[in-house]
């Protein structure tokens, strides 16, 4: 492995994309191929990470963690700031690999860069907050408490593809305002994303060691995962991705005893009362289920329509689809395996009686990495769609009686990540919202939301713990109590 000078924005077909490894961009003797989604053509090849690699990661982020932690929050707010500069410096760049490597649209890279952005300078802001202690009284007279935040140390964070800029940011963003160094283990779909984002905060001053990254093949991922989770140097583990890889890297958490925070998959509801606007509810519904071709934890997989307004709703919602996504070639996923996973979903609901209300199922898809948005009707327990999260362009439509009805049908799944809730009275979408069972119920919105100072997280098994805001940031340090006799 040897260090080469970092190349802003000029990768290519005979480049490879570099991994951080304490401070410097670092290519490995073993590589894999990076295609594009939207031309199946490959891009560059990306170094892989061995589990040498990952470990030395870890040694590097362990030996810079004292001189980190012993930094003042103001240091560490002006070096994000500066950061912040620089990712809105290279925002064509990213827009580039994101869109590249794993198909995003402008409008949903809008959302993820200023998201980021907005992100990047919400937690510079807060760090001075977050990072102050505070004396408590005590029952015992004489006696005096204090409580005081302390970092873990090394954290190990696990970000997804589906947004990269956001998902990948506050995957490091948090443990490192509050004191922590960070291996930033990325995915195989983005390396350049991820090191864009690793060389903006090299460029902005953090100190070598700070942050690493880790990208390998995806036929090594289990026994890297398993080593940088079982390295004693790793105290705190995040993970965004799939329920599924979720409960294995919180049972190998669970196994060394080490604390973990989850943001996992969602079967999103979006309830539309017989009360709402009908035209927003089908703009947030068609924005919710199809943004960025449903890949999204947040994207709204049920609808669930009072049937006073359902004939209406229906023909609204189509209307609305052609209008939002008029490409006939059909949404473009991140590789031919989610079009088919959806295919097969869809094939089974319609296979057990389900009819579709938009869009074509019978289409030949086998070779695809597109797919056109698909509303099914009548999906019901027994079929594989009526649990299971598509992450795809596909959502499923309920008749309901009642709000008592639609929230029965809402909660019944083992997610619980967000929602959605159309009513024109706000009283009433708020009882509703109280008895979702989801971390988080939009009212009068879609259910595909994130603010930087609102916490994000699920219930059930869409994860624990909470990004964002002071929730967010507090959930990278310990609390330390000290006692003392009055003098």
């Amino acid at each position: 492995m040897g260090s080469i000078p970092p190349s802003s924005s000029s990768f290519n077909t005979t480049s490879t994309i570099p991994l951080f490894l304490n401070g410097a961009p670092t290519t490995t003797s073993q590589t894999f191929q990076i295609t594009s989604p939207l031309t199946s053509e490959a891009l560059y090849q990306s170094s892989a990470a061995s589990e040498s690699d990952a470990l030395a990661a870890v040694s590097a982020a362990a030996a810079a963690s004292e001189s980190w932690a012993a930094t003042k929050p103001s240091f560490r707010r002006d070096l994000f700031l500066r950061a912040a500069d620089e990712l809105l410096k290279r925002k064509d760049e990213l827009w580039h690999y994101c869109r590249t490597e794993t198909g995003s649209t402008e409008p949903y890279f809008a959302f993820d860069f200023s998201d980021a952005l907005e992100s990047l300078r919400s937690c510079a802001g807060l760090i001075q907050t977050a990072s102050g202690g505070q004396t408590v009284p005590v029952a015992e007279e004489g006696r005096s408490a204090m409580l005081i935040p302390e970092p873990y140390g090394v954290v190990l964070s696990i970000a997804p593809w589906n947004a990269p800029c956001i998902l990948g940011l506050r995957a490091f963003l948090g443990p490192l305002a509050m004191g922590n160094t960070v291996v930033l283990k990325g995915p195989e779909k983005a390396p350049a994303c991820y090191w864009a984002l690793a060389d903006i905060f090299h460029k902005a001053g953090l100190p070598p060691g700070c942050l690493n990254t880790i990208i390998h093949r995806p036929e090594d991922g289990a026994k890297i995962t398993a080593a940088l989770i079982a390295a004693p140097e790793v105290k705190k583990i995040n993970f965004t991705g799939s329920t599924a890889v979720g409960s294995v890297i919180a049972s190998l958490a669970g196994k060394h005893l080490k604390p973990t925070l989850m943001e996992l998959g969602g079967k999103a509801p979006a309830i539309v009362c017989e009360d709402a606007d009908l035209n927003l509810a089908a703009l947030n519904c068609t924005l919710g289920a199809f943004l960025y071709s449903g890949q999204i934890c947040m994207s709204t997989e049920r609808i669930l329509v009072h049937q006073a307004v359902v004939d209406e709703f229906r023909e609204v919602l189509k209307a609305t689809i052609d209008q939002v996504f008029p490409d006939k070639s059909g949404l473009v996923l991140v590789d031919k395996a989610p079009v088919s996973k959806v295919k097969k979903l869809l094939d089974d609901a319609v296979g057990k009686g389900a009819k579709v209300v938009y869009g074509d199922t019978k289409e030949n898809l086998e070779l695809s990495t597109a797919m056109r948005p698909v509303v099914l009707e009548g999906v019901k327990d027994g079929m594989d769609l009526y649990y299971t999260e598509s992450f795809g362009p596909s959502v499923s439509l309920f008749v309901v009686e009642s709000d008592e009805q639609a929230i029965k049908i809402a909660n019944d799944t083992e997610y619980g990540l967000a929602s959605a809730v159309f009513t024109k009275n706000l009283q009433r979408g708020i009882k509703i919202a109280k008895k979702i069972e989801t971390g988080a119920v939009h009212i009068n919105s879609m259910s595909v939301h994130d603010e930087t100072n609102l916490p994000h997280g699920g219930a059930k098994k869409s994860g624990f713990g909470r990004f964002n805001g002071l929730e967010g940031l507090r959930e990278w340090v310990r609390w330390k109590t000290i006692t003392w006799k009055d003098e």
